[in-house]
């Protein structure tokens, strides 16, 4: 196996890891539209990175927990509804980085890349990163499990047990930001939310408890990630979007399957 092929699928495996258990909360909690918003932000956050020349992904990471904090904000101080607030902020933060990356006359930037992904443009420091990312994203969720889990069942209960609801909220917020900026180089800013959502859902109609539901997404993530890249090897098609639509033929392929009860 070529070594950028080997890079792609062990990324690929990677962030499919971390997706399951992500992408789980993401549907549960009806994140989808937030997750489009994080990753409409990632390109200022590339703007930005490229500004002060730093790294990238830590760049889009910092660009999309502001956007959390300044949804937060909205929410307190604005009598908007969420999707309001969320479609005033995507839009926004995606012309504000167009219009600043169009004054970096002498930057060349790959935007194809940055919102579809390069999968197979992999380097063994872009391997490093992801693979860092995504262990610390898993170490979180793992750590947080079970409050997240008690505020998605039943926020205001967990409230009054005293956890704390809106840090945790934050923090799911802060791990999907570091998941995008992980994912930038594989799926692309743009795909990230097909990949944690599609397997998720797939896995909801089948799954009996939380703890299966995460495990049959991961499986499926990975088993696209696997079929994405065949499928861009063997018809030299985009990886990013190959690995999406392979995720997206599980579900149709799942949704002729009836539903566990």
């Amino acid at each position: 196996m070529p070594d950028f092929l080997l890079y792609a699928l062990v990324a690929g495996l990677a962030l499919a890891l971390v997706a399951g258990p992500l992408g789980a909360f993401v549907v549960w909690r009806r994140m989808a539209y937030f997750g489009d918003t994080l990753s409409h932000s990632a390109l200022f956050g590339i703007a930005l990175g490229l500004l002060l020349d730093i790294h990238l992904g830590l760049a889009v990471v910092f660009g999309s927990v502001l956007l959390a904090l300044a949804l937060v904000g909205l929410q307190q101080r604005q009598p908007l509804a969420s999707d309001t607030v969320l479609g005033i902020l995507a839009h926004s933060t995606l012309s504000l980085g167009l219009v600043t990356l169009s004054f970096m006359d002498s930057v060349r930037v790959d935007l194809m890349g940055y919102l579809f992904g390069d999968l197979l443009a992999m380097t063994s420091t872009d391997l490093a990163w992801i693979v860092l990312g995504s262990a610390l994203v898993l170490a979180g969720l793992l750590w947080l499990w079970r409050p997240l889990l008690a505020i998605t069942v039943h926020e205001e209960l967990a409230q009054v047990e005293g956890l704390p609801v809106a840090g945790l909220r934050l923090a799911l917020m802060v791990l999907m930001a570091l998941v995008i900026g992980v994912a930038m180089k594989i799926v692309g800013v743009l795909l990230i939310t097909s990949l944690l959502i599609i397997p998720a859902a797939t896995a909801q109609r089948h799954a009996r408890s939380p703890e299966q539901m995460v495990i049959i997404a991961t499986v499926l993530g990975m088993f696209s990630v696997c079929l994405g890249l065949a499928m861009s090897w063997y018809w030299d098609t985009p990886a990013g979007p190959s690995i999406v639509v392979c995720a997206a033929a599980l579900f149709v392929v799942s949704s002729l399957v009836p539903a566990r009860r």
